[in-house]
């Protein structure tokens, strides 16, 4: 693809297709394409082969080869653009007589056409071919608007010197426009390369082979061989290949590349590590729990590819203006032609401003204004550990004026340990502790998991148990034997007709404790207090989100009591407490109503319905996996200034997409008409049109010095 028509023609060739949908990325010459099951790779690639274009479908040895593709086209165009140069400069030495005025040529005209032919027709062969394809595909593209502007100045050119007319020869704008539009090519090739560094380099962190345990040795071993479930070995220094828990062993690890945050992480047995990040001091052995396409490394690049192959809202204006860009130009030509010859009755000059109104344009700059930012935002917010599902995600983050923030995991560690426990009906709390862990046996909750620890410090161990149901956000109940047990909040219980009035509750609750009550048949037999420290940097967040605008309201399931403590902690004054997760989803629901543009985050299956409820949901990394497919932008520092991360880095990219918008219109909206008016020289004309994509790249680049905010 040479430019954005050329995208939007192939986007419009495979749309077609039956049962596809699809998008095309010009800066980063990708599709991404949804097909149903009867849609087979082959009838996408012909569809594109029809366009007049060539695809093949990215894998890892294909975008190897790519990679190898694209090094050896950059050496042979940049061969092309030297030879070029060296025969385009002695046509160039005329310059300076002819911008004063003087038409005198320095150079015999035959040699003039020796010099500029091979540039014409060798040098710029490529857009000769691009043009061929484009027009037989039924399009129109750059190439079209470079082939006839200096195929125009060149062929009159010829003309006049082979049957020495009397006309002035334009020999130096037609090799120029070739050789300056060559070097813009070059130029726009090294800096697009920029902008899927990020991408690049997740996926050089995961190494090519691994030591693992066979037959009770370590052996060297090609990484995509490891199965779930051997042993590895990581020696201090090496990453890790795949994901994995540690089964012995103790050392730092590095993980960075994960989470953005460069204090390197405990590792012990139990604990969890994953492909790419770096064992820095001791020797672990680890048990591949993840491998191949189904470590969190691989996640993270399909994601940020996902994000940079899609389209934000705010480009469907340039979308639009492309695709109808290069005939409304060829038109603009036809029109400075004609009207010049008529207002002076000189066809020459009305030929060479109408050349310049063909090279002047650039519908490239109007392609590669938004995904050239997405690519850079989304790149640079994967090494800082936020992951952006989408450019739709990516834009409607730096809109927010609500965000609301779940309690449990979002504002607070997430760790809750049981603080109380107070038996009830003269039971003891052995019993009562025995019951709860029955009941919170196999749960991932966070709740759940502290009910069993707590439970097996203290040597109880849980009952079989049958006829287990749940309900949501509310508690458990079981059957074990010939008894009814049942687990939750004190007013669950009260909707079950358990009615718990022990004056602990209330002093439990106001000192901002969560307390499930536990219950046996009709009657409570006991009380258990949980509590959850608030992230040290929870506040803070509150803070800097008030001075960006965005105001944060906390929902929660907790009861009124731990709620108001938490958001009196955190600094927040808008809360509601006993919420189920259906009423988070409506509360979101009614903000939206407002005309706000509303975001949740949450890290709980709870908290699902609402994350897909709000305009843009993030998800903390070390929440449930259905609460981070639910959510548009993934966080995996389980910190809520990596909220403020994700709205900064989101209005940053904004910022860099409406630049490059107005930039590129601009840059149209002025030169097409000073080329119609006979303004431009048109070798002047191509070196603007040249630069004109490279200034909107390097602009995108600039989104690489963009960096977190401060972690302490």
């Amino acid at each position: 693809m040479t430019c954005a028509a050329c995208a939007a023609r192939i986007e419009k060739v495979l749309n077609r297709v039956p049962g596809v949908a699809a998008t095309v990325n010009f800066a980063s010459e990708k599709a991404r394409v949804s097909v149903n099951r009867n849609v087979g790779v082959e009838t996408l690639i012909d569809a594109v082969h029809k366009a007049g274009y060539q695809a093949r479908l990215v894998t890892a040895g294909t975008r190897n080869e790519e990679q190898s593709r694209r090094a050896a086209q950059y050496a042979n165009e940049q061969r092309h653009f030297w030879i070029a140069f060296a025969l385009t400069m002695p046509l160039l030495l005329q310059m300076p007589l002819m911008l004063g005025g003087s038409h005198a040529e320095l150079l015999p005209r035959w040699l003039q056409l020796a010099l500029a032919t091979p540039v014409q027709f060798w040098a710029g062969r490529r857009f000769y071919i691009g043009a061929w394809h484009a027009l037989r595909g039924g399009g129109a593209n750059m190439d079209v608007l470079i082939v006839l502007g200096s195929s125009m100045a060149y062929l009159f050119s010829a003309a006049v010197t082979l049957w020495n007319l009397p006309h002035h020869v334009y020999f130096e704008a037609s090799a120029a426009i070739i050789t300056l539009i060559l070097m813009g090519k070059l130029l726009e090739a090294r800096a697009r390369g920029r902008t899927s560094a990020a991408i690049e380099a997740l996926i050089k962190l995961q190494p090519k082979t691994a030591l693992v345990e066979r037959n009770g040795e370590p052996v060297a071993a090609d990484v995509s061989t490891i199965r779930a479930g051997e042993i590895f070995v990581v020696r201090p220094g090496a990453a890790m290949p795949v994901d994995g828990v540690v089964v012995d062993g103790a050392s730092s690890v590095n993980e960075a590349m994960l989470t953005g945050e460069s204090v390197p992480a405990a590792k012990a047995a139990g604990a969890k590590v994953f492909a790419g990040t770096i064992n820095e001091d001791g020797l672990l052995r680890c048990r591949a729990t993840g491998v191949g396409a189904a470590t969190a490394l691989a996640a993270i690049i399909r994601m940020v590819e996902e994000a940079q192959g899609s389209k934000a809202p705010i480009q469907r204006l340039a979308d639009s203006v492309s695709s109808i860009f290069v005939p409304v130009v060829v038109g603009l030509s036809i029109v400075t032609a004609a009207g010049w010859w008529l207002y002076t009755g000189n066809f020459a000059n009305g030929l060479i401003n109408a050349v310049a109104v063909l090279v002047i344009a650039c519908p490239c700059a109007l392609g590669l204004a938004t995904p050239t930012a997405i690519m850079v935002g989304s790149g640079r917010g994967a090494s800082a550990g936020i992951l952006v599902k989408n450019a739709t995600a990516l834009e409607a983050a730096g809109k927010l004026d609500v965000l609301i923030v779940d309690k449990t995991g979002t504002l607070t560690e997430g760790r809750p340990q049981v603080t109380d426990v107070v038996a009830l009906g003269g039971r003891s709390t052995a019993d009562v502790l025995q019951v709860a862990s029955t009941l919170e046996h196999g749960s991932n909750h966070p709740l759940a998991r502290a009910i069993r620890d707590y439970a097996s410090a203290h040597d109880v161990t849980p009952l079989p148990m049958t006829a287990f149901k749940s309900a949501a956000g509310k508690g458990v109940r079981a059957t074990e034997g010939n008894r009814e047990l049942i687990l939750g909040t004190p007013s669950y219980l009260a909707e079950n007709s358990i009615m718990v009035t022990a004056p602990a509750l209330d002093a439990l609750q106001r000192s901002g404790k969560t307390v499930v009550a536990v219950a046996e048949g009709s009657n409570a037999i006991g009380l258990i207090a949980l509590q959850d420290q608030l992230r040290p940097t929870s506040r803070r967040a509150v803070q800097m989100l008030a001075a960006i605008g965005i105001d944060t309201i906390m929902l929660t399931g907790d009861n009124v009591a731990t709620a108001r403590a938490i958001a009196e902690s955190a600094g927040i004054s808008r809360y509601s407490a006993g919420m189920l997760p259906d009423q988070k989803a409506e509360q979101v629901m009614a903000m939206k109503s407002g005309r706000r543009v509303v975001g949740m985050v949450g890290d709980g299956i709870n908290d699902a319905p609402a994350l897909a409820a709000a305009d843009v949901s993030f998800a903390i990394g070390a929440g449930s996996d259905i609460a981070i497919h639910a959510a548009d932008i993934t966080l995996m520092r389980s910190d809520l200034i990596s909220v403020v991360d994700a709205i900064d880095l989101s209005r940053a990219t904004l910022r860099k997409i409406r630049q490059n918008l107005f930039f590129a219109f601009f840059y149209n909206v002025l030169g097409l008409p000073l080329a119609a008016f006979g303004l431009l020289n048109p070798v002047i004309a191509g070196a603007a049109m040249a630069l004109s994509s490279v200034s909107v790249i390097s602009n995108s680049l600039l989104l690489r010095r963009w960096k977190p905010a401060p972690q302490h």
